[in-house]
């Protein structure tokens, strides 16, 4: 079966990539919408539940900002320059992958005190919750599209040549 470029960097220098690129996000992530709906719910916003949600928000928003910055000029443009997406669920699949990351960022952006200041501490969680609820959209898109296989969506693969004499 034929991956997406998507399925191919998860699948590719294992477990690392698999780690790297979708464990510690999701983790990071997660526990920041698990923390955000304990602090919605008890409407709590000081104590070690909110230090933990503050911790995991600025972690993953930097850390995706990084996967964002690696991943644009290693993966995304030489395929585009290259010609090699196969298909729009493969572009679909990579797209949301890194549009998930942006509402990261703004969470990062937001605990470092750098927008939203004037916010109440509920109102900060309450987007919070919106921004974690568009990764969370996002990256489930993301991997959706990126485990179907592009044949179905009408990509070919190029065949291999043998012993330099042309295509099979």
């Amino acid at each position: 079966m034929t991956m997406t470029h998507y399925m191919e960097l998860l699948a590719a220098n294992q477990p690392w990539n698999l780690i790297l690129f979708m464990g510690i996000p999701v983790v990071l992530a997660e526990t920041v919408a698990i923390t955000e709906l304990y602090l919605l719910y008890k409407r709590v916003f000081t104590g070690p539940v909110r230090w933990l949600n503050k911790l995991a928000g600025i972690a993953v928003g930097l850390y995706f900002a990084g996967v964002i910055i690696y991943l644009i000029p290693h993966a995304v443009v030489p395929i585009t320059r290259n010609a090699e997406w196969r298909t729009a669920v493969d572009m679909l699949a990579v797209g949301c992958y890194l549009a998930g990351g942006l509402p990261l960022v703004l969470v990062a952006l937001q605990e470092l005190g750098l927008i939203q200041r004037h916010l109440s501490p509920e109102k900060k969680l309450a987007w919070h919750l919106i921004w974690i609820a568009l990764f969370l959209v996002l990256g489930h898109v993301a991997m959706i599209a990126g485990m179907a296989d592009p044949t179905v969506f009408g990509y070919q693969a190029a065949m291999p040549e043998v012993g330099g004499h042309g295509h099979m």
